[in-house]
């Protein structure tokens, strides 16, 4: 079965950074063929994408919301994508999730993904 991991989230003051880990395990195929995206949903809103890397050298993308702040990364030889928070505001507050599958473009608001985390949770204070 593929699992996805993820880890990192934490409490950090506005201004401060953070790096989310999304580690997956089980996978049938290279963990490059997967594309993996980043999620995040607060309390009383929808989830809402946050970025995706289809592939090592492939398409990226990031919700106009956390361009120029966020920056999202792979190390395919430790199943791993990580998501590095810069300049984080107190609306980042959210819990993020990790999805993985395999053929998704990199595109918003597509969320059909097979394949999720149990959430990590970030927490910006004011």
């Amino acid at each position: 079965q593929v699992q996805v991991v993820e880890s990192g989230g934490g409490l950090v003051e506005a201004g401060g950074s953070l790096r989310l880990s999304c580690t997956a395990s089980g996978l049938t195929l290279t963990f490059d063929a997967y594309t993996v995206g980043w999620f995040r949903q607060a309390p009383g809103q929808e989830r809402e994408g946050v970025s995706c890397s289809r592939r090592s050298g492939g398409s990226i993308a990031y919700a106009d919301s956390v361009k120029g702040r966020f920056t999202i990364s792979r190390d395919n030889a430790k199943n791993t994508v990580y998501l590095q928070m810069d300049s984080l505001k107190p609306e980042d507050t959210a819990m993020y999730y990790c999805a993985a599958d395999l053929g998704l473009p990199c595109a918003f608001p597509r969320d059909d993904y097979n394949y999720w985390g149990q959430g990590t949770q970030v927490t910006v204070s004011s």
